[in-house]
């Protein structure tokens, strides 16, 4: 559908009037777009011109929404880890502080503990995602990321504190008996006399 252009009629999207009074514009000379008379380039699709501004804003927009909801899965992963004591004590993951990481028995518990926290905070992150994906506009998906984000943080701090003092509570491991000495009771070993 093509409009006819008039010489009152100004073009401001090019800055100077449009064609002749009653010509329309030839096939493939505005490459599918025409001008509606009030400045605005539309394509034969009904869509802006400029949509490709609109796209790039609402795939940052998405990628914004997204980040909850990845670290979601990830936090959620985690804490469902700890709590059926499958975390690995190696790997980095986990509540890692000194009471924790003293014995095996003190990182199982603390991670036991924390575990909970943080799969809820999983699920805070999952939800926030979500509703961002959601909202219809930018406002309402920055909202729902820094609302979900803070939450996640707040939740997953809150486990590692708790984990922290149940560990705390663990009593250390004996001493291992020194090299050389097979535990016997001669009365020569220093472990014994202490």
């Amino acid at each position: 559908m093509r409009h006819v252009l008039l010489a009152e009629e100004p073009d401001r999207g090019r800055g100077g009037l449009g064609g002749d009074r009653g010509q329309e514009e030839a096939p493939g000379d505005g490459a599918g777009e025409e001008s509606l008379g009030h400045g605005v380039q539309h394509s034969g699709y009904g869509c802006p011109v400029g949509s490709a501004n609109i796209t790039l804003i609402l795939g940052s927009v998405f990628v914004v929404a997204l980040i909850p909801l990845v670290l979601g899965v990830v936090v959620g992963w985690g804490g469902l880890l700890g709590w059926r004591e499958k975390l690995p004590r190696d790997r980095g993951a986990g509540v890692r502080t000194v009471a924790t990481l003293r014995s095996d028995e003190a990182f199982r518990l603390a991670n036991r503990v924390a575990g909970l926290p943080t799969m809820v905070a999983g699920v805070v992150g999952i939800v926030a995602g979500i509703a961002g994906l959601l909202m219809p506009g930018t406002a309402g998906v920055l909202t729902a990321t820094a609302i979900g984000l803070a939450g996640m943080f707040a939740l997953v701090a809150g486990g590692g504190v708790l984990g922290h003092r149940a560990a705390a509570a663990v009593p250390p491991p004996a001493p291992a008996a020194p090299a050389g000495c097979s535990g016997c009771a001669c009365g020569g070993c220093a472990v014994q006399r202490a």
